[in-house]
């Protein structure tokens, strides 16, 4: 079975990390976020994968040159223009020859979805297109989904506000599509899936969703992105957090590595490190990941954080449920706390205080 991957947008809700990366290649702990979501459709029988791109795709030609990601053979579809999740879906299944059932899904979001089981409910019902469903407790923020007792789709509403969602099931980015559907999507503009094409199948009566209490999360936001984390040091996707990565019981409690480490024993808890990377002496890790070739300087903290590769947290500094950019270093006696986030190779001055900021400002 062949995939979309909707890898265009611009992640701005994620900059400054996105200044320089795709949000789809920020790493999430250790792997690059394409990589989580390939893989999970790979044991269910999706065997080629159109990566539908807009913005910044040298990075994933350059990343894959040998058009393979998480064992998933991937050709790539390069908008020429945005044009909206509709619109790119369309452009990405004809560039790749889409004409039989496929599955749409969206590049930033992590989920234990059962495909085959998806599948499976889309071909017994017999309609064209078929919605992912998961829970949430503010639906307000996204595309609200309530189906008859069949589990066709009645309405599409795309934010409501809370007090009015007619159910807490969502849009969970991912769809089971007949290529027919290609055919009512316009050529050469922004259509958008959830605004125009969903509604018009609803009045045509061939939409159904299912709901899944399986994992799923949007990582679109820096507290997604810390939460991403988090499960996988906690053991929440049932899996280790990284491939490759080992417990080290010597190294504290809870705590995983890529390879060869410098850290001290009993200074960390319930993190990753990655291949390379140095914790000193007297420097405290909790609930972290500190990528690899990153460093920890003596007296520092860092706790519920992401470092990603090549950062430096120097001496007597606190990094609280923030995030470090591949590169950035964080000055002596530096304060980061409340999500804030700090763009590679950005240098934080020494005894400087942030709280929830964006480092460059405006990112």
């Amino acid at each position: 079975m062949k995939a979309v991957v909707l890898v265009g947008g611009e992640g701005t809700r994620l900059r400054p990390l996105t200044l320089t990366t795709p949000k789809q290649m920020l790493p999430v702990v250790e792997q690059p976020m394409i990589e989580r979501v390939l893989g999970q459709l790979a044991p269910h029988g999706v065997d080629h994968a159109v990566l539908s791109l807009g913005y910044r795709p040298d990075a994933f030609l350059n990343a894959y040159p040998d058009g393979v990601v998480a064992g998933v053979a991937v050709t790539y579809a390069v908008e020429p223009t945005p044009l909206d999740t509709a619109g790119a879906v369309r452009f990405a299944a004809v560039h790749a020859g889409v004409d039989a059932t496929f599955v749409v899904v969206n590049g930033d979001v992590l989920a234990d979805l059962d495909l085959d089981e998806l599948v499976r409910f889309h071909r017994d019902r017999g309609g064209v297109a078929t919605i992912a469903l998961t829970p949430v407790a503010d639906p307000s923020a996204f595309g609200v989904v309530p189906t008859d007792a069949s589990g066709r789709v009645t309405a599409f509403i795309e934010k409501p506000r809370r007090d009015q969602a007619p159910t807490n099931l969502i849009n969970a980015g991912t769809y089971v599509l007949e290529p027919s559907v290609l055919d009512r999507i316009p050529e050469g503009r922004r259509v958008s899936i959830e605004r125009e094409t969903f509604p018009a199948l609803v009045e045509s009566g061939g939409l159904y969703a299912r709901g899944s209490d399986a994992y799923w999360l949007d990582t679109g936001t820096p507290e997604a992105y810390l939460r991403a984390h988090d499960d996988l040091l906690r053991g929440r996707r049932g899996t280790p957090p990284a491939p490759g990565a080992i417990q080290d019981a010597a190294l504290g409690q809870g705590v995983w590595r890529t390879g060869a480490v410098d850290a001290v024993g009993a200074s960390v808890s319930t993190s990753l490190l990655g291949a390379g990377c140095v914790v000193a002496a007297g420097a405290v890790v909790d609930g972290s990941v500190v990528g690899a070739g990153a460093t920890v300087e003596a007296g520092a903290t860092v706790s519920g954080s992401v470092l990603l590769p090549g950062a430096r947290v120097a001496a007597r500094a606190t990094v609280e449920r923030s995030i470090v950019g591949p590169g950035a270093t964080v000055g002596q006696r530096c304060t980061l706390r409340e999500v804030s986030v700090v763009g590679a190779d950005v240098v934080v001055p020494a005894g400087t205080k942030l709280e929830g900021a964006r480092v460059p400002e405006g990112a």
